[in-house]
């Protein structure tokens, strides 16, 4: 275990409490993911995968570094210093993406997760 496990579990931590923070004020049953140079919202996720999936898939690439740095720990160089980067990058990126999609809620109610034709790329 790294001393950066414990930067780890803190963002951890606060991207779990920026679920719980962001998810109720997040309108609808999907939320916008990515925005155009227009500021729309271009496509959507469902709400479920949008807010624990990056819990998921925090903890699946932090079971490969412990994977890399077990078996092969040849080729595993500064794993400290990619989980620090990793965790901070992702949970500013989390809760950037959880700010915006609250914020597009707000403006436009509850924004239309599908298009006419079905599609839940853009608008």
């Amino acid at each position: 275990m790294f001393p950066a496990d414990y930067i780890f579990g803190a963002a951890i931590g606060l991207v779990v409490g920026s679920n719980l923070y962001f998810g109720p004020r997040i309108k609808g049953e999907r939320v916008p993911m990515h925005w155009g140079l227009d500021d729309k919202p271009i496509w959507y996720a469902p709400k479920w995968v949008a807010l624990w999936g990056m819990v998921l898939f925090m903890l699946a690439i932090r079971l490969s570094v412990w994977l890399a740095s077990t078996y092969a720990p040849q080729s595993v160089h500064r794993a400290a210093l990619g989980i620090v980067g990793f965790s901070v990058v992702v949970t500013a990126v989390h809760i950037f993406v959880l700010k915006m999609a609250e914020e597009a809620a707000e403006d436009s109610g509850t924004p239309s997760a599908l298009r006419s034709d079905g599609s839940p790329f853009g608008s």
